[in-house]
C-alpha cells in the first residue's frame, strides 16, 4: 500500500537542531506550521512516521471521531507508568475503558460539589501564608496551594503534614527526572551507572508505601470523610468487586501528579494576565465585590463569577498545561487527502492550536470577553484544554472550582502586581511558567 503523509520536512533539518528543540519546542512548532502548513510530517528511523499538527479537523479525528484505533503513545503507557503507575492517565485499551468507567462518577459535577467546602477551606488556609510587601516567585506558591488542594480533597484529614510534604517532595523529584529522561534518552546508561535511575525507583517504592499505609488507615476506620479516597474505596466494577490497593494507589499517584501541577501552572498564567492586564483586573475585581456583598457559599459563588471564569478560560487558552498531546494508530488509516500507515505517532498541539489565526481572531492578545455567553459558542469547538473525545480530563470541573476559587480569594484579600517581564515557558509535560513574580499588598 502507498502511504500519503502531508508537508514532509526532512528528518536532518529536525537532527540538526535537536539540541535546542529538545530546550523548546515551541518555537520550532510554530516555525514549520507557519512556512508548510497547519499539519507537517516527518520520518524519523528511530520512531517511523511522526505528524504534528494545529488542524481541528484531524486533532478531533484522532481524538474523537477514531479514536478507538489512536491509543496513547509509549511516552505516556511505558515512560511516565514506570514512576506513576498504570492509572487513568497512562492506561489504555480495554483496561482504561474499565478504570473510566469505575472512576467516572466520582468526578461527576454533583459529586464534586460536595466537595468545594474542602477545596475552598484549603485555598482560604493557602492564601493566609502569602507573603505581602515584595516581589516573589509566584509558582511556587501556586504549587503548595494546589497540592494541598488536591490531598485534602482526596485524604481529607487522614493524613499527616509531614507524610504530605514527604509525598509532594517525591513526586515533584519523580516529575523532573521524567522529563530528563525523556528529553535524553542517549543518556539512559549514564542516568544507570549514576545511581539516579535507582534512586528515583527508590522514591517510587516510598510514594507507594505512604498510600499504602493511608488506604490501610482508612479501609481500617469506621468514619466517613466525604472525600475522593471514599469514593474510591466504595466504587464497585460491574461484578460487584472493587479495586485493589495496587490499583488505588496507581489512581492516586496519577491524581496526584495530574490534578496539582497542572493547576498550579495555570494558576501562575492567570494571575500574571491579570497583574498585567489592569483593565480586566478591574472589571473582576467588581464581579467579585458584588459577589461578595451576597455572602454567597462557596458553590453559589462559583456560579456567579462568570467575568472571573472568561478569565481563567482565556489564561487555559493561552498556555493549556496540557500543551501538546499524541496518539499512536494501530492500525492503518486515512484522513482526507492523508494515507496513515499502522504506528504513526500523531501529536496535536494544544497550544498552536488555540493560537491558530483560522480558528481566532487576535489569537496572541488575553481577551476574556471572547467567552462570554454570546461568544462561546463560535470559540468552543476549537477549545480543548482538558484534551478531547472519551479522554477529556477526568478532573475538569474540580479544576475550573479550584481555580475560580482561588482568584476570587486572592483578589478579595489582596492587590497584585507584577513587573514587565514578558511571559517565559518550560514545555515539558505540561507547560510551566519561568520566572513569574508577583508583588501581594492587603486591602484595606
Amino acid at each position: 500500500m502507498k502511504y500519503r503523509y502531508p508537508n514532509k520536512i526532512p528528518f536532518y533539518k529536525f537532527l540538526i537542531k535537536s539540541t535546542s528543540i529538545a530546550k523548546n519546542p515551541l518555537l520550532y512548532h510554530r516555525k514549520w506550521f507557519d512556512e508548510v502548513g497547519d499539519t507537517f510530517s516527518m520520518k524519523s528511523p528511530f520512531y517511523g512516521h511522526i505528524m504534528l499538527t494545529r488542524n481541528i479537523e484531524l486533532t478531533k479525528h484522532v481524538l474523537q471521531k477514531n479514536h478507538k484505533i489512536y491509543h496513547k503513545s509509549k511516552i505516556q503507557t511505558l515512560y511516565l507508568s514506570k514512576y506513576v503507575g498504570y492509572g487513568l492517565l497512562t492506561s489504555s485499551g480495554d483496561y482504561w475503558l474499565k478504570q473510566r468507567r469505575l472512576i467516572q462518577p466520582a468526578f461527576h459535577k454533583e459529586k464534586i460539589q460536595n466537595l468545594v467546602k474542602i477545596i475552598s477551606t484549603a485555598i482560604n488556609e493557602q492564601v493566609e501564608k502569602i507573603e505581602t510587601g515584595k516581589l516573589i516567585d509566584l509558582y511556587p506558591i501556586m504549587n503548595e496551594l494546589a497540592f494541598e488542594v488536591v490531598a485534602k480533597s482526596l485524604f481529607n484529614f487522614s493524613a499527616e503534614k509531614e507524610t504530605l510534604s514527604r509525598l509532594q517532595f517525591i513526586i515533584e523529584k519523580l516529575q523532573l527526572f521524567i522529563v530528563k529522561e525523556l528529553r535524553l534518552p542517549y543518556k539512559k546508561l549514564w542516568f544507570m551507572l549514576k545511581g539516579d535511575i535507582r534512586y528515583h525507583m527508590k522514591l517510587v517504592k516510598e510514594s507507594r508505601s505512604i498510600i499504602h499505609a493511608i488506604i490501610k488507615q482508612r479501609r481500617s476506620s469506621e468514619a466517613e470523610h466525604d472525600d475522593l479516597l471514599d469514593m474510591l474505596l466504595h466504587a464497585q466494577y460491574e461484578d460487584g468487586t472493587s479495586m485493589t490497593d495496587e490499583q488505588l494507589i496507581d489512581e492516586i499517584l496519577i491524581l496526584f501528579v495530574a490534578g496539582h501541577e497542572t493547576t498550579a501552572n495555570a494558576l501562575t498564567f492567570t494571575l500574571k494576565l491579570l497583574a498585567q492586564e489592569k483593565e480586566v483586573l478591574k472589571k473582576i475585581r467588581k464581579e467579585i465585590e458584588l459577589i461578595e456583598e451576597q455572602n454567597l457559599d462557596p458553590l453559589a459563588e462559583i456560579s456567579a463569577l462568570n467575568y472571573t471564569k472568561c478569565s481563567v478560560e482565556e489564561s487555559l487558552r493561552l498556555y493549556p498545561p496540557a500543551w501538546i498531546t499524541d496518539r499512536v494508530n494501530i492500525e492503518d488509516d486515512e484522513f482526507k487527502d492523508y494515507s496513515l500507515k499502522k504506528g504513526t505517532i500523531i501529536g496535536a498541539s494544544i497550544y498552536e492550536l488555540h493560537r491558530n489565526k483560522v480558528y481566532w481572531n487576535h489569537p496572541d492578545e488575553f481577551l476574556p470577553d471572547r467567552f462570554l455567553e454570546g461568544n462561546r459558542k463560535h470559540i468552543l469547538p476549537y477549545f480543548m484544554p482538558f484534551g478531547a473525545g472519551p479522554r477529556l480530563c477526568i478532573g475538569n470541573s474540580f479544576a475550573m472550582y479550584e481555580m475560580i476559587l482561588t482568584v476570587s480569594a486572592i483578589l478579595k484579600k489582596f492587590d497584585i502586581d507584577t513587573d514587565k517581564k514578558p511571559i517565559e515557558v518550560n514545555p515539558i509535560i505540561t507547560l510551566k511558567p519561568v520566572n513569574v513574580s508577583m508583588a501581594f499588598k492587603t486591602r484595606n
